[in-house]
């Protein structure tokens, strides 16, 4: 030695580093700190570029770099620069999983799940994007596709298949959640069946004469469509002028009196073939894949049913 470098004890590097003597002593042990001196007593002692690489190490393992890792760098198999790329992705990736997660435990405070049905709700989450289409589209593929009709919905239902994206909201996932409880009920699937897509505007009103049914069917869609756009809830106050102008236009086409009579006959003709649930899956849908909602494009029925039920006890 020439005198001119000055030396650090481990005592003296821990203290200007604040890294503890025994984690020093590891490093150096691995290999990844080789010391710069021992004395004859066998101490070891490190000069200025020691001190350096130790910061160097401390800095990458703050940055959860692995040891052989940093090994690479220090060995000049690899730059810092490439590590903090490779480290930044992978923390993105630990970042989209914890918000995941924590939007899944919203989900589950929200909705207070049993021990059962949080155990499946566990089980979904560590689906990868991959198992998460596939688990939708072998729910497509057992639906019965024996007719047109069962053709056609099967078509509309891959069309338009729940793609939950890599770093979804709160109302992503719970949307998601929601979809993969109806599609592993096999009632559901028996509904999904049977009305995937709502039935022509000429058989909403069986019994009804075409043409007038297709006047009645496009007014209420028209004011269906227009309270919806406006925010009107089927159970608010807003929605009785909605209501009556509907109910009052079918009664001067049918000559029926207004009333909760033809109110009922008018919420059982709109409800066949349109079914809650199934109406609900394709919201979901559309959550899931931030589709824009678009009010004229929904089924108008769903609505009008709710609000010509309002306030009836029993009903739904």
């Amino acid at each position: 030695m020439n005198g001119t470098t000055p030396l650090h004890s481990i005592g003296s590097l821990s203290t200007l580093t604040g890294v503890p003597v025994r984690t020093i002593r590891f490093y150096s042990d691995v290999g990844l700190l080789p010391p710069t001196h021992r004395t004859p007593a066998g101490y070891r002692s490190y000069d200025s570029t020691a001190l350096i690489r130790l910061q160097t190490i401390c800095a990458l393992r703050e940055l959860d770099v692995d040891l052989p890792t940093i090994r690479r760098v220090l060995g000049g198999d690899v730059s810092v620069a490439e590590v903090a790329a490779a480290q930044s992705e992978a923390t993105e990736l630990r970042i989209r999983a914890l918000r995941l997660r924590q939007s899944v435990l919203r989900h589950l405070a929200r909705r207070g799940y049993d021990p059962e049905a949080t155990a499946l709700v566990q089980q979904l989450i560590r689906l990868t994007s991959e198992e998460r289409r596939r688990l939708v589209t072998d729910f497509i593929d057992g639906l019965t596709t024996g007719t047109p009709a069962a053709h056609a919905a099967t078509a509309a239902l891959r069309s338009a298949v729940p793609d939950l994206p890599d770093d979804p909201t709160d109302a992503q996932v719970a949307a998601w959640m929601e979809i993969a409880e109806l599609i592993t009920d096999n009632g559901f699937r028996a509904r999904m069946a049977h009305a995937a897509l709502p039935p022509a505007d000429e058989d909403a009103l069986p019994g009804v004469a075409a043409g007038t049914a297709a006047d009645l069917v496009a007014f209420a869609r028209q004011a269906v469509t227009a309270a919806r756009e406006s925010g009107t809830d089927p159970q608010d106050e807003e929605a009785v002028p909605v209501v009556d102008a509907v109910v009052a236009r079918c009664a001067s086409a049918l000559g029926r009196p207004v009333g909760p009579e033809l109110k009922e006959w008018m919420a059982g003709r709109f409800e066949e073939g349109h079914d809650p649930r199934v109406a609900r899956y394709w919201r979901l849908v559309w959550t899931v894949n931030d589709w824009q909602v678009v009010p004229g494009h929904l089924p108008f029925q769903p609505w009008l049913v709710e609000a010509l039920r309002r306030g009836r006890p029993g009903l739904p």
